[in-house]
């Protein structure tokens, strides 16, 4: 006597002749579907990485000996191979002053008081050009990326205008706007947004179709999309965008400030160093080189690499932020 029992996809039989066991469940011959396939796949491949990821805390020791250690080492090694060329007199003192000499005008600077103000009247020109940068580009960013007539249209030039070097767009700021800080600022801008816009556009494209349906699914379409989709899916390429277009703003800056003079605009790490090339003064030429270079290091260390450790860590790549 016998007896089946039929369910979806898998059928048990059970024999009671002799000693009426059961045979093994036979598995389902029935194939999924593509999509959810490759949806899951993709699922498991996100989550395998996080977990392969081991989180630790790094010791006061290691970020001494990692972090803190190879630029000191680095600087002095420079240092040393600079006075070793002085020492050797490869070149006149006029062409390549000992490093006493630029320590010696840094120390001028202070002592009169107008280290802080040169350095300030840069800085808060080349941040608050980067967020007003930062507000242009963000909208145009998105609506690039998503209105495929405007990338057809604009998507080409964004990359035209990111190509041409900051300085081409000084003179023709000084004949629309004239010598004020306007001018600065439009400078900056042309040079700024579409670094910030095409980071966020790549960033746009990197977004999985899984996370663009789930939100339909879940009733996020237009802004609602981008405000809690778009965006924090492609903050990786949005914030590499951000540190290329301050890279960008921080360049166009310097270039406005060498080449535009005016008792209007005030004295810059630019216009210093253009005075400094006009008095002759190597030792001050280096000094105002050397106070670009730290001031855009600086703004590197403690704006952006923060802010890419946190968004590095929150996709559990700490092995990539450390």
């Amino acid at each position: 006597m016998a007896s089946s029992e039929t369910t979806r996809g898998t059928t048990v039989e059970e024999a009671d002749g002799g000693d009426g066991g059961e045979r093994p469940i036979e598995k389902s011959t029935a194939k999924p579907r593509p999509g959810n396939a490759q949806d899951l796949a993709g699922l498991e491949a996100g989550l395998d990485a996080l977990d392969a990821v081991q989180t630790k805390r790094v010791s006061p020791v290691e970020v001494l000996v990692q972090k803190v250690l190879p630029p000191i080492v680095a600087v002095a090694v420079v240092l040393a191979v600079w006075k070793a060329l002085v020492l050797a007199k490869v070149t006149p003192d006029y062409k390549l002053p000992d490093p006493g000499r630029v320590w010696d005008a840094l120390h001028q600077l202070w002592v009169e008081g107008e280290l802080l103000d040169i350095v300030w009247t840069s800085v808060s020109r080349g941040l608050f050009g980067f967020l007003i940068a930062l507000a242009i580009a963000t909208p145009l960013g998105l609506v690039v990326a998503r209105v495929k007539f405007i990338r057809s249209g604009l998507g080409p030039i964004l990359s035209g205008l990111q190509s041409l070097p900051s300085v081409a767009w000084v003179p023709p700021a000084v004949i629309w706007l004239g010598l004020n800080d306007q001018m600065m600022y439009t400078v900056i801008l042309l040079g700024a947004v579409p670094s910030i816009a095409n980071g966020l556009v790549a960033g746009i494209d990197q977004v999985p179709p899984l996370f663009l349906r789930a939100g339909r699914t879940l009733g996020a379409r237009g802004l609602v999309s981008a405000r809690h989709i778009l965006l924090p899916a492609a903050l990786p390429g949005y914030v590499a965008g951000l540190k290329q277009g301050w890279a960008f703003s921080w360049r166009s800056l310097m270039a406005a400030e060498i080449i535009a003079k005016s008792p209007d605009l005030g004295l810059g790490l630019g216009q210093y160093l253009e005075n400094q090339r006009n008095n002759s003064d190597m030792a001050g030429v280096l000094l105002g080189i050397l106070m670009i270079l730290v001031v855009g290091i600086a703004i590197e260390l403690l704006i952006f690499a923060p802010i890419e450790r946190r968004v590095l860590r929150s996709r559990g790549l700490l092995a990539s932020a450390r």
